[in-house]
């Protein structure tokens, strides 16, 4: 009896293993049968499939919730392309591409963020900033504040739009330059909004020219003609005669006006025939007077001084204003130009000067001068140089530029003319 019904306890389970281990088989070979499989074998992946015709599809669900398809020849790079069909990239590469949009996602809430709040951020991180830079700063926010894009979110902003936005504000009347500034300071600042991961792509990462028609005049140096006539007609003006010592100065060492307007007594060094600059002068909106370091890192330089220029230093230094109160600015006395309130002269005194004795030049004269400014001056420093066949690292020590591309490239405006006379004197050798 017992035996009995052990024998049956024992037949009972084996047929529970029997059934479970069938069953388990059964799932497995139906798993296995489920594995999606190419014409030519090649295992599926989720979502991929082929038609009939051989055509493949991927099935997914985008950003919005949406089901939809893309379709390929082609599961891979690899495999031919079928004759009679357009020519198209590969399944596979097609869902990289859905895969790196995911990706690319926008966060919601940066989203939200408006550009005029983003360039408000932005220019919230800077620190150190110079006057004119700040200026800069300032009357790009004031443009942004007023026009209706300020107001526009940052992720729904295309290439298209943004390239749209800066046509517009030239036909509003806004100059190549302040349009330049204005970039200047949006570009980064959407920059910023991608590198925070608050959008993907930077609008503003085009090319300004091939979008905005440059029609300023680009400052050239004149030629020695012009120079030599130029400087003759202020020599020999009663009026004018006044600032000649400096105008020749200013043509024969490429300073910049406001290193010029910033020399004090003590920078002329005589006796070692260089100029020291090692700061700049500049007037705010608001008249306040501030010494800053000079325009760039290589800014702080001796600029070599020739005996012709040291004479008109010294006669600018004898004929020097006598101030009843010295003017001093952030520590710094004995200016050397001082205007009828007893203050240091600044570059819109001298862009004036410039200005007035150009109109009275081309009053008299039948060939015009062109446009001459402080900057022109130094333009033409540097061409003549160049011309002379200073070396370029030389010029760009001399000229206190940070990268000799400028000094190559932005100063040095040579002519034909130039270039047949160079040939002609290394052919020659």
């Amino acid at each position: 009896m017992i035996i009995g019904l052990i024998i049956d306890l024992e037949l009972r389970i084996w047929y529970i293993i029997k059934y479970h281990t069938e069953a388990l088989c059964m799932e497995g070979e139906k798993t296995l049968s489920e594995v999606r499989r190419d014409n030519k074998n090649r295992k599926l992946r989720t979502g991929e499939s082929q038609n009939k015709d051989g055509r493949y599809r991927y099935k997914y669900t985008d950003a919005n919730g949406d089901r939809k398809s893309v379709y390929s020849w082609r599961l891979t790079d690899s495999d031919p392309h079928p004759k009679g069909k357009k020519k198209d990239i590969s399944l596979r590469e097609k869902i990289e591409n859905i895969q790196k949009a995911k990706n690319d996602i926008v966060s919601p809430n940066g989203g939200n963020m408006t550009v005029l709040e983003l360039v408000q951020k932005y220019l919230g991180q800077k620190r150190g900033v110079k006057h004119n830079t700040q200026a800069n700063y300032n009357f790009v926010l004031n443009i942004i504040k007023k026009d209706p894009f300020g107001a526009k979110r940052i992720d729904k902003v295309k290439l298209s739009d943004a390239k749209e936005w800066l046509i517009k504000l030239q036909d509003d009347g806004k100059g190549y330059s302040s349009i330049h500034s204005i970039r200047g300071v949006v570009r980064p600042a959407f920059q910023l909004a991608v590198d925070d991961d608050l959008i993907h792509k930077n609008p503003f990462e085009f090319q300004l020219a091939t979008v905005v028609v440059n029609k300023s005049v680009t400052r050239e140096a004149i030629t020695r003609k012009q120079e030599r006539d130029f400087l003759k007609f202020i020599k020999e003006d009663k009026h004018f005669s006044q600032y000649y010592d400096a105008i020749y100065i200013l043509f024969h060492t490429g300073l910049r006006i406001s290193e010029f307007v910033g020399l004090t007594i003590k920078d002329i060094e005589f006796d070692k025939e260089r100029i020291k600059v090692d700061h700049q002068l500049q007037r705010t909106r608001s008249m306040e007077y501030v010494i800053q370091t000079p325009k760039t890192e290589k800014g702080e330089r001796y600029v070599p001084m020739k005996e012709d220029v040291a004479d008109c230093f010294r006669r600018i230094i004898k004929n020097r204003k006598k101030p009843k109160v010295e003017p001093m600015i952030d520590g710094y006395v004995g200016f050397l130009c001082l205007d009828k309130n007893d203050m240091p002269m600044v570059a819109l005194h001298w862009e004036k000067y410039f200005q007035h004795i150009r109109e009275k030049y081309n009053s008299i004269y039948k060939v015009p001068m062109p446009c001459i400014t402080p900057h022109v001056c130094r333009h033409t420093f540097c061409s003549n140089m160049a011309k002379s066949g200073m070396n370029p690292k030389t010029l760009q020590y001399i000229m206190g530029h940070s990268d000799i591309g400028v000094t190559l490239n932005t100063y040095t405006h040579l002519q034909f003319d130039d270039a047949l006379e160079e040939m002609k004197k290394v052919c020659n050798e």
